[in-house]
């Protein structure tokens, strides 16, 4: 668990906190939560899904371009 010097606050709106929350079981943390969820994210396709966003809204520039 972290200590108190290593924790901070994230403001968000009430019905994010508690759309997290429901993805959470009982006893953990935010914190658990969220690294869970992350975690569980592929990081290869999240940037494949980024690169595509950026291509299709032409804000995407390849260094091979530059």
């Amino acid at each position: 668990m972290a200590s108190a010097n290593d924790q901070t606050t994230i403001p968000t709106t009430k019905s994010v906190r508690d759309r997290l929350k429901s993805y959470g079981q009982k006893g953990e943390t935010y914190s658990e939560i969220l690294e869970r969820l992350m975690d569980a994210v592929d990081k290869d396709e999240f940037m494949d899904r980024m690169y595509r966003r950026l291509e299709e809204k032409d804000q995407f520039v390849s260094l091979d371009e530059i």
